[in-house]
């Protein structure tokens, strides 16, 4: 009788503490299921879904690559605007997609590429030849917004101040190319 009471004093405990374990392991969000929200025409829903991605970060990369590749421009936008938001939180997987996305044939596409690539910041480094090229997009924001993403990668960015200083002498790139050397050589 004494053993029983033993075993079941110790086994209640026990129970209890890995049922509260179990309890306690929060699920992983479902990034497929945010990307959806973020789809919907309610800018209420949507917006909720673009915080909830921008606080998830990397984990929420791999369905928004999967966004910047819809057939629809707007979607594709929108994913390179969320991505623009994450920074570099949306980690290193995120940037060939995004390099890619900078020879879109929408320009909205192009510019939030452009504008994600920027804010990741030297993370970007493998995107420098896709930026270089965006030098010579038709827009000049996609232009300046890649000569900014040039800069704010850094050293890394070294083997671009040539183009840099070319685009450097187009209307509206002159000041964001000169600044970009500026940082690529300064840091």
């Amino acid at each position: 009788m004494r053993f029983r009471v033993a075993v079941l004093l110790t086994a209640v405990p026990l129970a209890a503490f890995v049922g509260l374990a179990c309890r306690s392991q929060p699920k992983a969000p479902d990034a497929s299921a945010i990307v959806e929200k973020l789809k919907s025409p309610d800018a209420t829903v949507s917006g909720a879904a673009s915080l909830e991605l921008l606080r998830l970060g990397e984990p929420a990369t791999a369905a928004l690559v999967t966004l910047l590749q819809d057939p629809d421009p707007t979607m594709r936008a929108l994913a390179a605007r969320t991505f623009w938001g994450m920074g570099p939180r949306a980690g290193v997987s995120a940037v060939a997609p995004l390099a890619d996305a900078l020879a879109d044939a929408d320009g909205s596409v192009r510019l939030g590429a452009a504008m994600a690539l920027d804010n990741m910041g030297p993370i970007a480094a493998p995107a420098v030849p896709a930026l270089v090229k965006a030098l010579h997009d038709p827009d000049t924001n996609v232009r300046t917004w890649a000569a900014r993403a040039l800069g704010n990668i850094g050293p890394a960015a070294e083997a671009a101040v040539p183009a840099l200083q070319k685009a450097g002498r187009l209307d509206g790139v002159q000041g964001p190319a000169e600044e970009a050397i500026r940082k690529i050589r300064t840091r």
